[in-house]
């Protein structure tokens, strides 16, 4: 058992050049010194490469999130659903139809993910990426010429194929090309982008949603293609990821790559060749300890641990009850607000995801991520039995179950809702990174179809009908989730991936993540006795 004294060192020496192991030697040394300040200085380049990339998200919030807000749009509900008294706009899709067009993205954003996790690693991501937004340009024609429930269930499912791809890329590539100081702030970025697309798709749908005729709905759709272009753009120019290159021993390219990710003004030659080296070493390290880079591999040996808790946490996203948020207008209007006030008070909900991330980013210098993801998720639970408790009221507590969502959406996106993204792009070694990615976004969507059966005869009027009283049931989940959290997720705030990898090497529990010291190069001493001032220069975390 691990004490808070404990140095813990690589147990076998890695058969690598003694050259290569002084040079990422001094690029750790080199990653760990640098102020925060320093690492935007001089990787001003791969912030705003990883931030280009990541507008895809914005993108694919808005696809996703556009067609849940139908449930409480006049003219789709004229188009698509039944007379319905009782209700905002005298009409209502029903539980079971919810529950297809929910879960319809998720099960295309499965086959995608499944897809992406191989053909990333064989391929490259930027091929990959390019031939998913081509797709994509496509299958929208499906969504805006659909004239039935079942075509927009077929639209959901054939867009979520490249939507699934999209989750895995941008995350995987955000967490590769930058440094440890900026690690936590271009993964957490993913979540703004999600919350800038469901702004700008509640934008739109509000918009739309004083009009009458199906343009009204189809709008928000045509709107889709927008993103195609610049995001091809992007694509195309942005440089390669140089753990990929590393990993298919294209060392000069990764170099390359690195210099273009890097200002010469502040990184030399030789600190890019020392940053290649650091990638070759943590390389070596992993296909050591697993030699393969299957998805079995992901379930086997020290690799297990680390794929169950990145997919426990994009799990504990819905888990944590934030899905009643996700679908507002239509939990608002159950609550008893009118068609008007339930899309404005949407658009506010909404518009937390970009307010907590930029909170998020100030409470990271100070919080581990192990901190902020339990912290956030008790106050969950704390909020959701507030509201589930006012689902008892005799009545009026309509406004103020619509300030306890805000509330709770805001928690979420300061905390679980970013932090998701940095824990799950630094937790898995790097050679399973894509494959790890994958399966935590597919553990999302199998709990985001489960889901998407059960909120919505939560909510329907004509099915189980609990309304703010569902808040009970996901305050309990989110306690559940609390308890996990305590005893599963480990620290990785100002670790390196070679330090991750002989953390879980040597079985930490995860609260002495934090405390525990890692000589990352301890073993090499031995082999490179000529490079000992250069090996032992600041290798401890």
């Amino acid at each position: 058992m691990s004490h808070p004294q404990d140095v813990v060192v690589h147990h076998e020496d890695i058969a690598i050049d003694a050259t290569v192991v002084s040079e990422a030697a001094k690029g750790d040394a080199a990653e760990h010194q640098m102020t925060l300040g320093e690492a935007w200085r001089s990787h001003r380049a791969a912030v705003l490469w990883s931030m280009g990339l990541s507008a895809a998200l914005i993108m694919e919030g808005y696809d996703v999130i556009v067609i849940s807000s139908f449930y409480g749009h006049p003219a789709f509900l004229k188009r698509f659903g039944y007379v319905r008294e009782g209700t905002a706009t005298g009409y209502a899709i029903s539980a079971e139809w919810q529950s297809a067009l929910n879960n319809g993205s998720s099960a295309g954003g499965i086959i995608g993910l499944i897809i992406n996790g191989w053909a990333a690693d064989r391929y490259g991501p930027k091929k990959v990426m390019l031939f998913s937004l081509v797709l994509l340009a496509g299958l929208i024609f499906i969504f805006v010429f659909a004239n039935s429930l079942e075509m927009l269930v077929i639209a959901e499912v054939f867009c979520g194929i490249p939507w699934g791809i999209f989750q895995t890329l941008t995350t995987a590539y955000a967490s590769e090309v930058c440094p440890i100081q900026l690690r936590g702030y271009l993964t957490s970025y993913v979540n703004l982008c999600w919350g800038v697309g469901i702004l700008l798709s509640s934008g739109v749908v509000t918009a739309t949603s004083k009009h009458t005729g199906d343009w009204s709905w189809r709008l928000p759709f045509v709107l889709q293609w927008m993103w195609i272009p610049p995001l091809l753009a992007i694509v195309w120019f942005a440089p390669m990821s140089p753990w990929w290159l590393v990993r298919n021993n294209r060392l000069e390219e990764a170099q390359q790559s690195v210099r273009r990710l890097a200002s010469s003004s502040y990184v030399s030659d030789e600190e890019c060749k020392n940053t290649v080296a650091l990638m070759v070493h943590t390389n070596e390290l992993e296909r050591q300890l697993e030699e393969g880079t299957t998805y079995l591999e992901c379930f086997k040996g020290i690799d297990g641990r680390r794929t169950e808790i990145v997919m426990m946490t994009f799990a504990m996203q819905l888990l944590s009850g934030q899905n009643l948020a996700g679908q507002a207008i239509q939990f608002l209007q159950s609550a008893g607000l009118t068609t008007s006030q339930s899309f404005s008070l949407g658009m506010v909900l909404n518009a937390m995801f970009i307010i907590g991330t930029i909170v998020s980013w100030f409470l990271l210098p100070w919080f581990g991520r192990r901190t902020l993801y339990t912290a956030g998720m008790f106050f969950m639970c704390v909020v959701l039995y507030a509201i589930g408790g006012l689902g008892y009221s005799p009545g009026g507590a309509d406004k103020a179950i619509g300030g306890l969502l805000i509330l709770l959406n805001f928690v979420y996106n300061s905390t679980l809702g970013p932090l998701c993204y940095t824990i799950i792009g630094e937790i898995p070694s790097t050679r399973l990174r894509q494959k790890s990615i994958a399966l935590s976004r597919i553990a999302y969507q199998t709990v985001n179809i489960i889901c998407g059966i059960i909120n919505p005869r939560m909510l329907a009027i004509d099915s189980w009908n609990w309304g703010a009283k569902s808040g009970i049931f996901w305050g309990t989940s989110a306690a559940l989730c609390t308890i996990y959290c305590l005893f599963r997720m480990p620290e990785g705030k100002n670790r390196s991936y070679g330090e991750l990898d002989i953390l879980f090497e040597n079985k930490v529990p995860a609260w002495r993540f934090k405390s525990t010291k890692v000589e990352q190069f301890g073993s090499h001493e031995s082999k490179t006795a000529d490079h000992d001032s250069d090996v032992k220069e600041d290798v401890k975390a």
